[in-house]
């Protein structure tokens, strides 16, 4: 009779359907693994509720290409039109300049590191980088040779940095447009395999001046042979690049085009180096100064009266 009272008695069940003597087991159960889910969780990065990382993923990609597409969209006298110019990390930009050092035969520069984001940083501030290098280590090399002579006073020469500027950022900017256009013109008459955008011309012409940066430097060494040297194996390395870059945008022209072409890239690279070397490390300067020196020299020297 107990026993049937027992089973006609109401019993209280909870909302999931578990007895109230196997509710604490449950929820502690239940507790702990929610708890270890979620440590789970922070330690692998996936996201709870069954939201999964590619989704994330896929709102961040998108999140991405609306904000470059805005960028783009935006007027050119805006700056979220040119920022997408400079949005390159560290790591991208080291990459791109050992790659303009480093020149790899049947490897194209473009192809390999500029196309997938080319950018104005790097060229910048290579060339504003080589401007400096270029007065600073003028300056010093002209001290250096005046040192010890009596009759010399030394005087920074600034109007190096604003004549290294006009030949740096001219070279860097008028040349790759001078080289685009043609280039634009030609494939109008013959359709090349290989074509490149301003902004990757710019980027090449800009990434390849790096390797002039520890040349110039060593130009401070009052010694011929080894600024020759220097400027040697600088046009050889970037020149190499220049012309294994542009070499497959202009092969399918004619070939009396194309090697006119080619000489000409490296005609203006030569003259580039040359021309700084001639200019701001010259030898006639000291050789001048002493002529002074002496000249003035003989004008103070006092004349006996009769």
């Amino acid at each position: 009779m107990a026993n049937n009272d027992f089973l006609l008695q109401f019993q209280e069940f909870d909302e999931d359907g578990t007895l109230p003597g196997n509710t604490k087991d449950s929820t502690s159960v239940d507790m702990d693994g929610m708890v270890k889910s979620q440590k789970q969780n922070k330690t692998t990065g996936s996201t709870p509720f069954g939201v999964e990382n590619d989704d994330l993923d896929t709102d961040d990609d998108k999140a991405e290409l609306l904000s470059s597409a805005k960028s783009k969209n935006a007027p050119f006298w805006t700056f979220e039109y040119y920022q997408t110019f400079f949005d390159v990390d560290t790591q991208e930009v080291k990459e791109r300049i050992f790659g303009s050092v480093l020149p790899w035969r049947g490897k194209n520069f473009v192809r390999l590191h500029i196309r997938s984001n080319p950018d104005l940083y790097g060229p910048f501030w290579i060339c504003a980088t080589l401007v400096f290098a270029i007065a600073i280590s003028g300056n010093i090399s002209t001290f250096l040779k005046h040192h010890g002579n009596p009759q010399y006073k030394y005087v920074p020469e600034f109007r190096k940095v604003t004549m290294a500027a006009t030949a740096i950022y001219t070279y860097a900017w008028l040349v790759p447009l001078a080289l685009w256009g043609f280039l634009t013109w030609r494939n109008s008459k013959v359709v090349n395999s290989v074509t490149y955008t301003f902004l990757e011309i710019v980027c090449v012409y800009g990434y390849s001046l790096s390797i002039y940066i520890p040349a110039v430097v060593l130009w401070i060494i009052p010694n011929e042979g080894v600024r020759w040297f220097s400027i040697v194996a600088a046009l050889c390395l970037s020149g190499s690049v220049l012309v294994m870059t542009f070499w497959p945008a202009i092969r399918d022209d004619h070939r009396r085009v194309a090697i006119a072409i080619i000489v000409t890239i490296v005609a203006l690279h030569v003259l580039l180096a040359v021309g700084c070397k001639a200019y701001f490390f010259s030898t006639r300067e000291y050789d001048n100064t002493s002529i002074l020196g002496q000249n003035e020299e003989i004008k103070t020297i006092p004349t006996k009266t009769t």
